[in-house]
């Protein structure tokens, strides 16, 4: 994942009804939710939500599918994985530079 990739995603999630649909799709796994199940479990109108789901969807980390008259959403579990990744990947590799106050000179994994 480029860093360009990785700055959407993180984006993407940097608004809290965008980081709690998210949460939601990730809960529901792969069968993901209707839109009007999702707007319920985040707490917000179907129309606001679609203009959040879009910024996800942008970033790769929702998809939709047509199910019969509703319109299903996914978590993005590969672009999420590849995030993760990102942001994982040099863990370890060496002391963390962490403030004195905290007793660990590791990242602690």
């Amino acid at each position: 994942m480029d860093r360009e990739a990785v700055v959407q995603a993180l984006s993407a999630l940097a608004h809290p009804v965008r980081l709690e649909a998210f949460r939601a799709l990730v809960v529901a796994g792969h069968d993901g939710l209707a839109q009007k199940a999702l707007a319920e479990a985040v707490g917000v109108g179907p129309t606001n939500l679609a203009f959040h789901l879009k910024e996800l969807a942008a970033a790769g980390l929702v998809s939709q599918s047509q199910a019969g008259r509703f319109v299903m959403y996914r978590a993005g579990y590969d672009q999420m994985n590849a995030l993760l990744a990102y942001l994982t990947e040099s863990c370890c590799a060496g002391p963390a530079k962490v403030p004195s106050s905290q007793t660990s000179d590791t990242c602690g994994c």
